[in-house]
């Protein structure tokens, strides 16, 4: 697993051994990064968050990208060491925040983000709880995005929150969602 675009490109990324940890692959990790680059234009300076984070894959490469801060959600032990690792060692620090908690039950950025990032365990309902989270509020900024990557399971979108487009890649479905501001 690697980097793919950005200051960090073709950087490794450390991963937990075993099964706990399913990082998004590099084929699913690129088509999403290609459509949210469609839709954004660049990442530059965006206030992102990765939910269920695990290495921070998806973080990390926002912030190759550009991004200017990410929060990172990961409540199991052995991906919070795999993504410290890969924060320190791509020097990212002082643009990373770690809340080691879940998600189903976590307070939002201390700033609304310009892009959240989705990556649960498929199948466990965790894509539905942290979507009915976001759409409490505070979460997503006016006019961001969201992006769920799921096994194909449907999803009850929250009124604010509107869906543009979904793709599969592999057994991974990838849906991109827009603030309805």
């Amino acid at each position: 697993m690697r980097i793919i675009a950005g200051a960090w490109r073709g950087r490794p990324l450390a991963a937990p051994t075993g099964q706990a940890t399913r990082p998004t692959g590099d084929r699913a990790r690129e088509g999403l990064f290609s459509m949210l680059a469609s839709r954004l234009g660049s990442f530059e300076d965006l206030r992102v968050a990765d939910l269920f984070a695990g290495t921070g894959a998806l973080g990390l490469e926002a912030l190759s990208r550009g991004a200017a801060h990410c929060t990172f959600y990961e409540k199991d032990r052995a991906a919070l060491d795999a993504l410290k690792r890969n924060i320190d060692r791509l020097g990212a620090i002082d643009r990373a925040e770690i809340r080691a908690q879940p998600v189903e039950h976590a307070l939002p950025p201390a700033q609304p983000c310009d892009l959240i990032l989705l990556d649960p365990p498929y199948a466990t309902g965790l894509a539905q709880a942290a979507l009915d989270r976001i759409g409490q509020g505070n979460w997503l900024a006016p006019g961001g995005w969201l992006s769920i990557e799921t096994a194909g399971e449907s999803l009850a979108f929250p009124p604010d929150l509107v869906p543009e487009t979904e793709r599969r890649f592999g057994k991974a479905v990838i849906f991109l969602i827009r603030d309805a501001v």
